[in-house]
């Protein structure tokens, strides 16, 4: 059993709260948008990380971490892009990664809305944790705890941070 921190949009923000959940995990898992590669590096430092570099995200993270990610977690397969949409509104990259393989997991960032959707039409559970930056327009500050345990994602909780400002 691994249990995952799931972040995304940290856009160079990264407080003792974040911190405190990294260190209670297996893995954190970072949805893009780092702002600096010193976030990068801090997070990995704590656990083993994996994640993808999202838009606002320069050479120096681009070359830690790449725009598409897929990997297995236990027996679950992994699909991480930070512009992925949601289901029934896929960005061409993602709908084109899902339609070549379905994952059992897909993981976007970007929007900094907070989704838990199931998609029947590829089966597959879709994950966005919102934001846990300071920047962009959301107002409470998000991530995703949950378990993966053979075939089965568990135990998902919302965490809220506190307000943006």
């Amino acid at each position: 059993m691994k249990k995952i921190l799931l972040l995304s949009d940290t856009h160079s923000h990264l407080d003792d709260r974040i911190r405190d959940y990294a260190s209670q995990v297996d893995e954190i898992w970072h949805c893009g948008d780092f702002g600096t590669v010193e976030v990068l590096d801090e997070l990995a430092a704590i656990k083993p990380m994996k994640g993808v570099y999202g838009n606002i995200d320069g050479a120096d993270v681009r070359k830690s971490v790449p725009e598409v990610n897929r990997f297995f977690c236990e027996e679950v397969e992994v699909l991480m892009i930070h512009i992925g949409g949601y289901p029934g509104k896929y960005t061409p990259l993602a709908r084109k990664e899902i339609q070549a393989k379905s994952p059992g997991l897909f993981i976007s960032g970007h929007s900094h809305i907070l989704k838990a959707m199931y998609d029947e039409k590829y089966d597959l559970l879709h994950l966005n944790p919102g934001a846990c930056g300071k920047s962009g327009w959301h107002k409470v500050r998000t991530m995703m705890r949950f378990e993966i345990e053979g075939k089965e994602i568990k135990n998902l909780e919302v965490i809220e941070l506190g307000s943006r400002t």
